[in-house]
């Protein structure tokens, strides 16, 4: 009896192994990119491999990307896709001091900023919500979140999907301008737009 439990046991642990082994051979590797517009390489994925990527082999989920599309030169004249301060394919979006509403600037800004999401479907965006450093963590943090909903909420409202905008509020931990002036609290109060694929 110990002999046939044993060989169950043996037979469950081989069939285990076997099914653990599949599933990490077929899942799903991520794109290679060859490189940004500008010339500048990609950093590389994280990955304690060392093996060297090889292309992806076209299948019914992966298809070639012909034309501007596949250089990236429709994104090219717009700046970087994400990153930290000005420069980005969207323009960051002001507020006033300890507000949440959206100006009349804003709206304008974020008309521009639905259509040009609407023309490029395969972006994805995270609004960031910044504040001055007047105020505590705790109410700048919050702030920061106020302004992202609103500026998501307004996107949304313009058409377009909620599923592309996810935000993040940075409170004052990361200021565009870490001077201590009306016009650097004025830069500061902001919705910043990391853009990304």
């Amino acid at each position: 009896m110990t002999i046939r439990h044993d060989r169950r046991l043996a037979i469950f642990a081989a069939l285990a192994l076997v099914l653990a082994l599949a599933a990490c051979h077929h899942g799903k590797r991520p794109p290679v990119l060859a490189g940004t517009p500008g010339g500048r390489s990609a950093p590389p994925p994280e990955s304690s491999s060392t093996t060297p990527e090889r292309p992806l082999d076209a299948g019914p989920d992966v298809r070639a990307i012909e034309g501007e599309g596949a250089a990236g030169a429709d994104l090219a004249d717009t700046g970087s896709l994400s990153g930290s301060g000005e420069g980005g394919p969207l323009a960051d979006v002001r507020f006033e001091l300890d507000s949440a509403a959206l100006t009349d600037a804003a709206r304008d800004a974020l008309a521009k900023h639905a259509q040009w999401l609407q023309g490029h479907r395969d972006t994805k965006v995270t609004i960031e919500g910044h504040c001055d450093d007047r105020g505590t963590v705790e109410y700048n943090l919050a702030l920061g979140e106020q302004r992202a909903r609103a500026v998501r909420d307004y996107l949304a409202s313009l058409g377009v999907a909620a599923a592309r905008l996810r935000t993040v509020s940075y409170g004052k931990e990361r200021p565009l301008d870490p001077a201590q002036s009306e016009a650097a609290y004025a830069k500061n109060r902001r919705a910043h737009f990391a853009v990304s694929r």
